[in-house]
């Protein structure tokens, strides 16, 4: 397990990190999930010994990396990382085999050994042959295996990647994220992953960060962030959606929007009537053209939609006069002017939030 305790770092007075913990566990993909300037780089590299942190402590499977209280600072070199940089850092002066070798022979590793360890370590990123080929004669597909190959020669007990994919086109980003969740289940790797994309984070974590202004704001897996936000912020950063404004009704199990009646996801502990705020995924609307279905009572009339591949977002002006967005099928899409009646899927229960109740 690694053990990240109370971390403080600032930059020219400026706060990156403020007072960060977290635990990531044994064998994991860890996330860490925000917009640039949220800390997360920066954690990485104190995870790395790059940087270190103004206060906290680091502790690996019970060792201590860092306490700065008691200045414990181990070095990098036997910390036992593997780090990939966002911009691959592969030498051009040197073929594939010796950009990869480099780590083995700092450490002064017997030459037979490196080269049987460097061309097992190719053959499993999808390198084999490649061993001599000049790294100008790669694409960056290539150039990414490189450098994943380097980070795990030195056998690592954890890895550390810095928006491995933002360099890449989306159909070989989707290609290499399961090349390397492969990778990882197969050797059993602890990873600890830099990114500003929700679609990385999503594919490949087992748990997810989402960072704020050096904060933590929600630690969980995909589909629980996705679905249960605990904050405006992981609203809406994550996903897309719309904020419905409503009233407290019931038993305080349901809203009050417009004339529409909204089950909630669960019961909220507030004075009938209170206003709250509703955040609903366009994945869990459906809209039914006017009087066919059973209806909430929330009803409006389509503005317009955008085409977006395999799907439309369509937007809803509700009668209340609030905005609505829904996704809709190609086949499915409602006319610019069409009355439609709101219906809300009931799967997963947690697509209608109340997170925010305002006195």
């Amino acid at each position: 397990m690694l053990e990240i305790r109370n971390i403080v770092k600032s930059f020219d007075g400026h706060r990156v990190l403020d007072d960060l913990s977290l635990e990531i566990r044994q064998g994991e993909i860890f996330t860490l999930l925000g917009a640039s300037g949220c800390g997360k780089t920066t954690l990485l590299r104190i995870l790395a010994g790059l940087e270190t942190p103004d206060q906290g402590r680091l502790y690996f499977r019970g060792q201590p990396w860092v306490d700065t209280a008691n200045d414990i600072f181990l070095a990098p070199q036997k910390r036992g990382v593997g780090l990939v940089f966002q911009s691959y850092a592969v030498w051009p002066h040197l073929n594939v085999f010796d950009n990869v070798a480099y780590p083995l022979r700092n450490q002064k590793v017997p030459r037979p050994h490196i080269r049987a360890r460097v061309l097992s370590i190719l053959e499993s990123v999808g390198l084999a042959g490649y061993a001599e080929r000049a790294t100008h004669q790669l694409s960056g597909g290539q150039q990414q295996r490189v450098a994943m190959a380097r980070a795990l020669v030195g056998d690592p007990a954890l890895l550390l990647l810095d928006e491995p994919f933002s360099n890449l086109d989306v159909g070989l980003r989707k290609q290499l994220r399961q090349e390397l969740k492969n990778l990882q289940k197969r050797l059993g790797l602890t990873v600890v992953l830099v990114t500003h994309d929700q679609d990385d984070a999503f594919a490949l974590s087992d748990r997810i960060a989402v960072l704020k202004a050096g904060r933590v704001e929600q630690i969980g897996g995909a589909e629980d962030i996705y679905d249960r936000p605990a904050t405006s912020f992981v609203q809406g950063f994550v996903g897309r959606g719309t904020q419905l404004l409503g009233r407290l009704f019931g038993s305080g199990d349901q809203a009050l929007v417009g004339r529409g009646i909204v089950a909630l996801a669960e019961p909220l502990k507030h004075p009938v009537d209170s206003p709250l705020t509703l955040w609903v995924r366009p994945d869990a609307v459906t809209l039914e053209t006017a009087g066919r279905a059973a209806s909430t009572g929330l009803s409006g009339q389509v503005s317009h939609s955008i085409f977006a591949g395999d799907r439309y977002e369509t937007y809803v002006q509700l009668d209340d006069g609030q905005p609505l967005m829904a996704y809709q099928l190609r086949d499915q899409i409602s006319a610019p002017g069409t009355r439609v009646d709101v219906i809300f899927s009931s799967n997963p229960p947690a697509s209608l939030l109340a997170n925010q109740v305002s006195s």
